[in-house]
């Protein structure tokens, strides 16, 4: 009896560099992500995320390495291997003067998808998304948070294999990131497909299979979320000084268990013990003074010395570049 094939990732990333200019924005990234997977690339902005993204949906080619799609090389096989994806770019890219219907119908169109198909597709896709009721107003009528949706509902009408969004709630409130969120979470579910999302919020990692922290081009941990805690995640203690005079003294006499400082605040590496002690010695010269247990902000922390903040863009950032096969994000 022969044995069982041995099963083929979803996505493959293997060794992709990218350079701009004198910026390496990708160094030799590798990670692979399993069938019907929500994976999760975590970093903060210029981590190189949409780099990579832009790679994998073929809009750049990699100086170096290769990336995969379902089996199919992302140079040498680009079409086939847009076939198989869904897209949800960072950047808006809906037609406002169209109506919800209009948007998805469009899209069904360039992928081919029959008449009947089509329709079906965006009766589901619009009830999955909460968008039933909006679907012949035009998308200049929609919030943020319900443009969003209906790019989600787009990126599948053609019944993509896997799913990749980039930062897909940046910029919404609290309310409509969770929505999202929990339609990623039934897509996953109820479709069964892969999931590719990158983010810069570390608490919407935590639903994830698993988590690859990327920063400055590189990957710095790769595994679940309870994996990552455990392996990477410390306990801080996050004090808050009266005075210029009050951080030198902590910072002086707590030197070995410094493990970043963040704006007025110092963040020392602790245990209980640790900080019931600081607390009775210094209880009175701090205005502030918080344990803050493993998690995944403190596993960043850990590896970089410093914490994720939703920071704007800086120049390169926002730079886009149209060449000849589509938009290059230089992010």
């Amino acid at each position: 009896m022969s044995p069982a094939p041995i099963p083929r990732p979803a996505i493959r990333v293997d060794a992709v560099s990218k350079r701009y200019g004198r910026t390496l924005a990708l160094d030799a990234v590798s990670f692979d992500v399993d069938e019907k997977e929500l994976f999760a690339l975590l970093g903060p902005n210029g981590a190189g995320k949409t780099t990579l993204m832009h790679i994998l949906c073929t809009l750049l080619r990699p100086d170096s390495g290769a990336a995969q799609i379902c089996g199919r090389d992302v140079v040498k096989q680009s079409r086939a291997a847009r076939r198989r994806l869904g897209l949800v770019f960072q950047e808006p890219s809906l037609d406002d003067r169209l109506t919800v219907r209009e948007n998805l119908e469009l899209h069904g169109l360039v992928f081919g998808v029959p008449r009947k198909l089509r329709r079906q597709r965006i009766h589901e896709m619009l009830a999955l998304v909460e968008l039933t009721d909006w679907t012949d107003k035009p998308v200049q009528m929609l919030s943020s948070g319900m443009k969003r949706r209906l790019e989600i509902a787009r990126a599948l009408i053609h019944d993509a294999e896997i799913l990749l969004l980039d930062e897909p709630t940046v910029g919404l409130d609290a309310q409509s990131r969770d929505r999202i969120w929990s339609y990623i979470r039934r897509l996953g579910i109820e479709r069964r497909i892969t999931v590719l999302v990158t983010t810069h919020y570390i608490e919407e990692v935590e639903g994830c299979d698993r988590a690859c922290i990327v920063d400055h081009g590189k990957v710095l941990a790769l595994g679940t979320p309870e994996a990552l805690k455990q392996e990477y995640g410390q306990q801080i203690l996050r004090i808050a000084p009266r005075s210029e005079e009050d951080r030198r003294e902590i910072l002086s006499r707590f030197a070995d268990r410094l493990v970043s400082e963040a704006h007025d605040a110092i963040l020392l590496a602790s245990d209980d013990a640790f900080a019931e002690t600081v607390f009775a010695d210094y209880g009175g010269r701090v205005r502030s003074l918080a344990v803050e247990r493993p998690s995944l902000a403190t596993v960043f922390l850990s590896l970089t010395g410093r914490e994720i903040r939703d920071q704007a863009a800086g120049a390169r950032e926002r730079t886009f570049a149209f060449g000849k096969r589509g938009g290059e994000h230089t992010r």
